[in-house]
This record gives structure tokens, sequence and C-alpha cells, in this order.
């Protein structure tokens, strides 16, 4: 018999095919596995396969008395509680760098695409306003790319990857995190001092009690009124309702978003403004990222019910 694994979040089929071909999949469709499932049914369960970002915590964990790994699809973890986990000897893996190439992408496409005024560009060409002659001053010259200084929040794979393309369109790169690495961008102490020097604040650092709302109203008004946000982390970063405000009342000059505190709901706050260009949090949205994806699941999955340690194992966990 193959062995089981349950899928605690919501996946399309296609996500979740190659799995299928090596495990038992029960499939909770998103809902709660005690609604789907019978206690028989889940005690037989060693493994559970979930959205980083899925409330998972000890309740869940206590339905399945011989689940002994959580497999995160995707980099992100932030919904696991680790503690609980930690606590009933259960492994947490996750996809570490997989997705890293396409979310710096995406956060670079939405850089551009607000600093750029992108999505005003292709109304104003669509409405028939560019043919007619009619000005525009939306459309009035934006600063470009060469000497802009670009501030990283978090320097992993992701913010490393960012920094890179962000320094090859000739930019000026700083950066802050919890740890000063040999990198050739400037560091900064804290946020504050990183947000008062940059003009683009690129938020790359992994959720968590630690980063929850840490950009907030005082941090956008050190970015300024030129100053933009981009966010493909977690929308629990930043302080949404300051966020709208400082886009509102023009403390910043605008947003790329791709991540939100409620997903998958935008605020029509944010949805209703002009400055702001977001995304269905696709950042790791390609076909090579799910690839990539799948092999760190299949290989934790693997090596769990093969008695070895996850070779993706989350470190603190």
């Amino acid at each position: 018999m193959a062995d089981k694994v349950l899928i605690y979040s919501r996946f399309p089929k296609t996500m979740v095919a190659r799995f299928a071909e090596r495990f038992d999949l029960l499939d909770s469709g998103g809902k709660p596995a005690r609604e789907v499932f019978s206690v028989e049914e889940l005690a037989g369960v060693r493994a559970m396969l979930t959205a980083g970002g899925t409330p998972l915590g000890a309740d869940a964990m206590d339905l399945l008395p011989k689940l002994g790994a959580i497999v995160c699809y995707g980099t992100g973890y932030d919904g696991v509680d680790l503690k609980a986990a930690a606590a009933r000897n259960i492994a947490v893996g996750h996809s570490p760098g997989a997705n890293a190439a396409s979310v710096a992408d995406i956060a670079m496409t939405l850089m551009l695409a607000v600093t750029r005024r992108i999505l005003i560009a292709d109304h104003y060409v669509r409405s028939g306003d560019w043919a007619a002659s009619r000005q525009s001053p939306m459309m009035r010259p934006q600063a470009g790319m060469p000497g802009r200084r670009v501030g990283v929040y978090g320097m992993g794979e992701i913010g490393r990857k960012i920094a890179a393309r962000c320094a090859a369109f000739e930019s000026e790169v700083g950066y802050f995190s919890r740890t000063k690495y040999d990198l050739p961008y400037q560091y900064f102490p804290t946020l504050e001092a990183l947000a008062d020097w940059c003009s683009v604040l690129m938020i790359a650092v992994r959720a968590g009690a630690d980063t929850q709302h840490a950009v907030n109203a005082d941090i956008l008004k050190r970015l300024g009124e030129d100053g933009y946000v981009v966010n493909i982390s977690r929308g629990s970063v930043i302080d949404e309702k300051a966020l709208v405000a400082a886009l509102i009342d023009k403390t910043i000059a605008g947003a790329g978003l791709d991540v939100y505190e409620k997903e998958p709901h935008a605020p029509d706050a944010l949805t209703a403004l002009p400055n702001v260009v977001l995304a269905p949090h696709l950042g790791g949205h390609t076909l090579e990222s799910h690839v990539a994806m799948q092999n760190c699941v299949l290989a934790n999955l693997t090596g769990f019910f093969e008695g070895r340690p996850l070779p993706y194992r989350v470190k603190s966990a």
C-alpha cells in the first residue's frame, strides 16, 4: 500500500499530480480534515502537505496521532506552528530557494510597472487619449532606474536575486537583514535607516512575529513622497491600513503588491487607487518554479517515508 499523505491546503489537481503517482493522497480540498475524512482514515496518516501560509496549529496536528512530517509546498512556512510541531516531534520541510528567481522577477516587474506607470500608460493608449494628443499629468516623465536607490528588506535567496537584478539596472542597492553578509551592497543596521536612504523599498523578508507590520506608518513616511514600496513576501509585513492612508494622502508615490494581509482578497481601498499595481500572489507561479518546488516536496516526503531526515527541513523546527 502506498504511503498516505494528507493534502491539508487547497491545491489545483495539476499541482499535486506528481505526488499522486508516488503516494496515496487524502485531499481535503482546503476543508477541515475531520469534515472530510473519518477518524479511522486520519489515524494512519503520517505525513501532511500544506501551503506555507495556511494556518496549521496544534489542534490540526492532534487529529493525526501518527503525524511525523509536515511538508510545505513552497519556501514559506509561516502558517505552521513550529513550536507545536517540535513538541510533537514532527519534522517540518519546505522548498528553500525553489521559486526565488521567479519571485525576484515579479518584484522587478512590479517595481518597473509602478515607477514607470505602465498601467496608466496602457489606459492612455487604449482610451484613445494618446491618439487624440490629450495631455495627461499622469504621463509626465518619471525617474528611471540608473542611480535610483533600492532598499532590500531581507537578504535571503529571494532578496539576493532582487539585489542582483537591481544592480544590473544600474541602481544603487542597500539592504537590512538580521545578519550582515559579505555582499557588494551597502548594509543598514535598521529598517528605519534603510527607509531613510532608499526611494524603493523591496520587501523580501520572511514572515513571522518579528516582522508583523514591520513596514508601518513611520517607515512609509521615511520613504517620502517620491518613494515606493514593493511587497512579494507576505501581506502581514505591511500595515495595510497605514499603506492605504499613505497612498491616498501621497505620503508615498506608489506601491506594487503581490501579497496582502487577507488573501485571496485585496481590499477595495487598494483596488480603487491608480498609484498601485496589484498581482494575485503569483510570484512563484511559473512552470520552472513549480517543478523545482515539487522536486523538493517529493524529496522531503520520500526521505521521511524511507526513514531518513528531511533534506529540506526547516532549520528552526
